[in-house]
């Protein structure tokens, strides 16, 4: 049974093996959960979506569908919800798996849509993160993040003191987030940042501004503490 289990898994991520300590009742607990997760995926047949694999948990759900577009093998953990209104649309890529209770929403108005949020191919990310995409939102493949991650691509404008500042209208620059990235728990990323491809950024932090390729930073606001290479 576990050479199997093992087989199929793989078919989504073929570097995984089972722990030679994993016991028969653990084993079966999760094939039997996984089976309910497959099986859940088959409701995309009802938005004439091909499920493409799809492993959803309980209670997530979908708004504006025909703007998201699925690759193959995605996971949604419990209680995700995914909204699609926006103008550009959300792309999930291949073997994306989200924690439970997040939710990834471009738009949270109807008056002023947002723009887009892409997610790489083999992006793992942990549960209760909010992704917004009002000014868009790139995550590149192979990134790697904790719980609680947030992003939040776009800014309230406040100059004005005679006016309430939820009349003031927002500004909206994007926050692209390289490949193979490590992010910690707890971590959020503010409109306009840039993070270059194989960085690093420390549980809690607060990313204020962009930083170049291999960076390792941490801080709030964050700073860069060091540069990855080859040699530590």
């Amino acid at each position: 049974m576990k050479a199997i289990a093992q087989k199929v898994i793989n078919l989504r991520n073929p570097n995984f093996k089972f722990d030679e300590n994993l016991n028969s009742f653990a084993l079966i607990q999760f094939i039997w959960i996984q089976i309910g997760s497959l099986t859940r995926g088959f409701k995309l047949l009802f938005y004439f979506k091909n499920p493409k694999g799809m492993l959803l948990g309980k209670n997530v759900s979908f708004f504006n569908t025909p703007k998201i577009k699925f690759g193959k093998f995605l996971k949604l953990g419990n209680h995700v919800y995914v909204s699609g209104l926006s103008k550009n649309g959300i792309t999930f890529g291949n073997n994306v798996s989200i924690g439970a209770f997040s939710r990834i929403i471009v738009s949270t108005s109807l008056n002023n849509i947002g723009n887009h949020i892409s997610i790489g191919d083999n992006v793992g990310i942990g549960e209760f993160a909010y992704l917004g995409g009002a000014g868009g939102l790139t995550i590149g493949e192979e990134c790697i993040v904790g719980q609680y991650f947030s992003c939040h691509p776009e800014n309230h404008i406040y100059d004005n003191l005679n006016e309430s500042i939820r009349h003031q209208g927002v500004t909206r620059k994007g926050i692209e987030i390289g490949k193979n990235c490590w992010i910690g728990s707890k971590v959020s990323i503010l409109d306009g940042v840039q993070i270059g491809n194989g960085c690093v950024i420390a549980a809690g932090s607060v990313v204020t501004k962009s930083f170049p390729d291999h960076s390792v930073i941490g801080g709030v606001p964050a700073k860069l503490i060091k540069e990855r290479t080859n040699h530590g």
